[in-house]
């Protein structure tokens, strides 16, 4: 069995203009001060050059002293909002350039083929930075559609799927000549957001080796599924995890659709760890009882507590929750000795 490597932090939601969430350097130092010793780092130009580590080792080597400096590594990167883009339905597209290079934005064709080698990049940039596995969505074509009101054309979500297939096995195929998984974040708004949308993708892409999983059990809970037993059935799949919590408490106004509400009055909304429903003990269990490969990075999204109380305190959550496997089975004390040829004799065989 593996111990899961851990804790860490995604830098995704701790970046802006001051320090110390500036610059990698200082984040990275701001991190190990609260006890990470993994940093999920986002692939945004502010704190890493993607094209450079995509062609340089020297770069990612660099890179990599800088973080070691200060006692952390690189965990995976991260193309969420460049894996957005590969796929825009026109319902998002104003509200998803803003997402894109500037010299892209108001050109959905461009901006998609920018996204594409983005991701690309980011698939090199990993292998050369020595990482297994890489965080990114999926984009959608079929979300509108997913409350079947007025009733969906038929063909249209195989039509999606098929699209969605197109567009990402080439990206796949670069993540396997890089020898690094590609792991969606399965997430409402993304066509891949539960088991089932996985699976439709899966064989899409002819089962794609390189298609893998980011479990993040927040989603899961604010959708009503059993996020346990998802990993009891994708867990050969998954290849990253975000540690965040969340709470789902539907009343007789709203429940999982919340009602157009902000975060803050939803009845399912995102919590700092330890804060919300998820049974974290439980979750730690099956991935050590299943050899996760991976780190345990925490994702910061609560609704009511502080970024920096949410950071301090998340180190310390999943450092607790980090189960170091044992050696040895507890009842080795037991073992009666018997040999091979004695157990056939019990046998009668």
């Amino acid at each position: 069995m593996k111990t899961i490597k851990g804790p860490a932090i995604f830098l995704a939601q701790f970046m802006g203009e001051d320090a110390p969430f500036d610059t990698l350097d200082n984040l990275a130092q701001w991190a190990a001060s609260l006890g990470y010793k993994g940093i999920q780092i986002p692939a945004d130009p502010r704190l890493i050059d993607l094209e450079q580590a995509a062609q340089s080792i020297t770069y990612c080597d660099d890179l990599r002293g800088t973080l070691a400096a200060h006692g952390v590594e690189p965990t995976e990167l991260s193309t969420h909002l460049q894996g957005q883009l590969v796929a825009v339905h026109p319902a998002y597209d104003a509200i998803f350039d803003g997402f894109a290079a500037p010299e892209v934005r108001g050109n959905p064709s461009a901006r998609q083929a920018w996204a594409i080698e983005q991701v690309k990049l980011a698939a090199r940039a990993s292998a050369n930075l020595g990482l297994k596995a890489h965080a990114t969505f999926s984009g959608a074509l079929a979300w509108p559609y997913v409350y079947p009101w007025p009733q969906r054309p038929a063909g249209l979500v195989e039509e999606a799927f098929a699209e969605l297939a197109r567009r990402w096995t080439p990206i796949l195929d670069a993540f396997e000549d890089a020898g690094v998984d590609c792991a969606f974040e399965l997430h409402p708004g993304e066509d891949l957001h539960d088991g089932v949308t996985f699976e439709r993708f899966l064989a899409a892409t002819n089962d794609h080796p390189r298609a893998s999983i980011l479990y993040d059990p927040s989603h899961f809970l604010l959708q009503g599924l059993d996020y346990l037993q998802f990993i009891d059935i994708y867990h050969p799949r998954i290849k990253c995890f975000h540690v965040k919590d969340a709470e789902l408490r539907p009343n007789g106004r709203s429940g999982v659709y919340g009602g157009y509400q902000g975060w803050t009055d939803r009845p399912g909304r995102f919590r700092s760890l330890g804060d919300g429903q998820i049974d974290f003990a439980a979750i730690f269990s099956k991935f050590a009882q299943y050899d996760f490969p991976g780190w345990a990075v925490l994702e910061w999204e609560c609704a009511l507590k502080h970024p920096e109380d949410g950071a301090r305190e998340g180190a310390q959550f999943i450092a607790d929750h980090i189960i170091r496997v044992t050696p040895r089975t507890f009842d080795d004390f037991a073992s009666s000795g018997i040999d091979h040829s004695l157990v056939r004799n019990l046998m009668g065989i």
